[in-house]
């Protein structure tokens, strides 16, 4: 494990090897392509090419599992919406895009060390330093915000888990109140972490 809540997995594949400059750039465009692409089909296409990355990086099926699984109860909640107001097609293909997206920067995670990460995003944040801002401590900022995506998912699942066992699986203040509180605890522990490392201001 690498990084304050990183999931990076050793490994020599192309992907481990690959700068993760390019491998930013890489999500960022396919990001965008699944944004534009509205087929079902098109969108199950893309899916196989995403299992096929995951397999080319030999990650191992239970971390590219946890990539997805925090998010398949809001998958399962999106869909819903959307066949409600959008139709199958619709509900199919966002959620879908949703999932796909991401797989994706779990991937770019797993295969990225979070130093690496982080200098890539320094550089490329360079001109900040022209308004007065610190690129490391943005750089930094977005890490930690790209990584805390699939905690605070975690958290849901667990929060919808434990609704189920006490029966109480319409209640939105059961959901709600229990997944705050848990994300201001994660985002303590997290703030005690980055002040033993000299970052509390």
């Amino acid at each position: 494990m690498n990084g304050l809540t990183g999931a990076y997995v050793p490994g020599s594949s192309l992907l481990h090897r690959l700068p993760a400059g390019a491998k930013l750039a890489a999500l960022a465009a396919a990001c965008t392509v699944l944004v534009l692409l509205r087929s079902p089909l098109a969108l199950a296409v893309a899916g196989v090419l995403v299992a096929a990355l995951y397999a080319l990086s030999r990650v191992g099926v239970a971390a590219a599992w946890a990539q997805v699984r925090p998010v398949r109860w809001f998958a399962v909640a999106l869909f819903g919406t959307q066949l409600v107001f959008a139709g199958l097609d619709g509900a199919i293909s966002t959620t879908l895009r949703v999932v796909l997206a991401v797989a994706l920067a779990g991937l770019v995670t797993l295969t990225t060390r979070t130093a690496a990460m982080m200098r890539t995003l320094e550089r490329c944040l360079s001109p900040a330093r022209l308004v007065g801002l610190d690129p490391f401590r943005l750089s930094l900022l977005l890490s930690l915000t790209v990584r805390s995506v699939p905690v605070v998912a975690s958290l849901a699942g667990r929060v919808r888990e434990a609704q189920r066992a006490r029966g109480v699986e319409r209640s939105l203040r059961a959901f709600a109140v229990p997944l705050v509180v848990s994300s201001l605890r994660h985002a303590d522990a997290l703030g005690e972490a980055l002040s033993a490392r000299g970052l509390d201001d």
